[in-house]
């Protein structure tokens, strides 16, 4: 064989196995570069892991489905939580569900030394809270309402104050003649008060054990029961007609600048 055959030979055989390799796909081959698959199977532990990852990194409280969109898929979301729940049961930060949502808190045992580093905030007037408990245990409820409740009037300013707490919010418009507009709590208020759901306001009995209630009442006094519905107070909408936060918030002003033209 001259060397002109060999040389031509040895290229072909190049090439033969880079083609080879560039032909091979098997598992080891890399993923598409706007693919980011999780990089293996994750046992029960790892998953834990990502969960408390997850969780601790978020801004906010996350719901279940949040999480299982963050999760391997089949993930078991429900027995992963109440491990991690578990694990944290004695710890100094303790896993808990508020508003239908998951999110590290302070161990309750442990909430004393926060105060050196807490915010000093105005407290709420008599008034205010009389009409943040009226909203809440009666929500969707008018102004109108709230002041036949209270037994006085209720100034758009004491519902502007709770509502710049993020604790109240515009609900819709009742069907009734002149479509008055409607109050009720938010996702806000439940963590604030350490509630799963609206439903969990405290009763007649705990509200009377707790000093709360005069023990001399009425006979024909009931404490409302909050439908526990939507979690943030969305309940029933039959009586009321939901609609654009704008146009609502918009009534809600135009009442406020008359009362003080009013009142001028």
């Amino acid at each position: 064989m001259d060397e002109t055959s060999a040389t031509e030979g040895d290229v072909a055989e190049d090439a033969a196995n880079a083609e080879t390799d560039d032909t091979s796909t098997g598992d080891d081959a890399p993923s598409p570069g706007n693919v980011t698959p999780f990089p293996g199977a994750f046992d029960h532990a790892a998953q834990l892991r990502m969960l408390e990852a997850l969780l601790f990194a978020a801004a906010e409280p996350l719901d279940i489905d949040s999480i299982a969109a963050r999760l391997p898929e089949g993930a078991d979301v429900g027995a992963l939580i109440e491990d991690l729940q578990s694990m944290y049961a004695e710890r100094g930060v303790n896993l808990v569900r508020l508003a239908n949502k998951w999110m590290f808190r302070t161990a309750e045992d442990l909430s004393f030394l926060m105060e050196r580093e807490a915010v000093q905030q105005k407290k709420l007037s008599r008034a205010a809270l009389e009409t943040l408990a009226i909203i809440a245990y009666h929500q969707p409820v008018t102004r109108a309402e709230i002041e036949e409740i209270r037994g006085v009037s209720v100034s758009k300013g004491t519902i502007d104050v709770l509502m710049e707490t993020g604790w109240v919010r515009l609900r819709g418009r009742r069907k009734t003649p002149g479509r008055p507009v409607t109050y009720g709590t938010t996702e806000e208020f439940l963590i604030h008060y350490g509630l799963e759901s609206i439903g969990d306001l405290p009763g007649h009995e705990e509200l009377k054990a707790a000093g709360l209630l005069e023990a001399n009442l009425p006979a024909d006094f009931d404490v409302p029961t909050p439908s526990s519905e939507g979690g943030d107070g969305d309940g029933d909408f039959s009586e009321e007609e939901p609609e654009e936060y704008g146009e609502a918030l918009d009534q809600h002003l135009e009442s406020a600048e008359e009362e003080k033209e009013e009142t001028a």
